[in-house]
């Protein structure tokens, strides 16, 4: 992955973003303790306060699809490639994962990423779940255990970054988080895969208490609005 400076072009962002990775964590060493630390308050707090939010949701979860785990636990990729396993209530039924091959010729999003607005692996409960986000909340133990920040470029799955290039590996040099710049827009599915890089790379380049703050709000203005995050 070359390190080197930031290149004018033709995109969503009117520049395409190189990063220098040797000074993305050495100038912003403050930050990133505030960071984590924030993290781990943020997460404690809301895996109390939500606790009876997860009782009920696995319960409803699990009356639809007696046979399988509520939690549904997925290999993701970390910073720096580092594999985790990922956390969500299930949305879709037990043998999503096998289906998905069926479904690629569907793909919505141009790029390496799935996205299909109509997914028929959806479960009645799980689009509920994926309106309302709620699908989203077990990451919190991820937040907590340091695989994922509350904000941060989503985590991809193994067989996307497998395809990824030296420049979309960039997405890679931070800790991936539960919200971030494509979750809170607008018709965010209706986007290239290209514009949402561009979008995970200029946080990373401009990321600050500040910019994490602005994107936690507007986080909970798209809940609030039921656009899932």
């Amino acid at each position: 992955m070359a390190d080197t400076t930031t290149v004018q072009v033709n995109n969503t962002s009117s520049r395409k973003l190189v990063l220098d990775r040797k000074n993305i964590d050495n100038n912003k060493k403050a930050y990133l303790v505030i960071k984590r630390i924030s993290d781990i308050l943020l997460s404690i707090i809301g895996l109390l306060a939500l606790s009876p939010v997860f009782l009920v949701t696995a319960l409803v979860v699990f009356i639809e699809c007696p046979k399988a785990n509520p939690i549904f636990v997925q290999e993701r990729v970390g910073k720096d490639g580092k594999h985790f396993k990922f956390y969500k209530f299930r949305s879709m039924v037990p043998d999503a994962e096998e289906k998905l091959h069926e479904l690629l010729d569907y793909n919505e999003m141009e790029g390496h990423a799935f996205k299909m607005k109509n997914d028929p692996r959806i479960t009645k409960v799980g689009k509920f779940l994926r309106k309302t986000s709620i699908d989203e909340l077990p990451q919190l133990f991820n937040i907590l255990k340091g695989d994922m920040s509350i904000v941060g470029p989503r985590p991809p799955i193994p067989r996307e970054v497998k395809r990824y290039s030296d420049y979309e590996l960039q997405r890679l040099y931070v800790t991936p988080g539960l919200t971030c710049y494509w979750q809170t827009t607008p018709n965010r599915n209706d986007m290239t895969f290209d514009e949402w890089l561009e979008m995970d790379l200029e946080y990373i380049e401009d990321r600050s208490l500040k910019t994490d703050f602005n994107i936690i709000l507007s986080t909970f203005i798209a809940v609030f609005r039921m656009n899932g995050i």
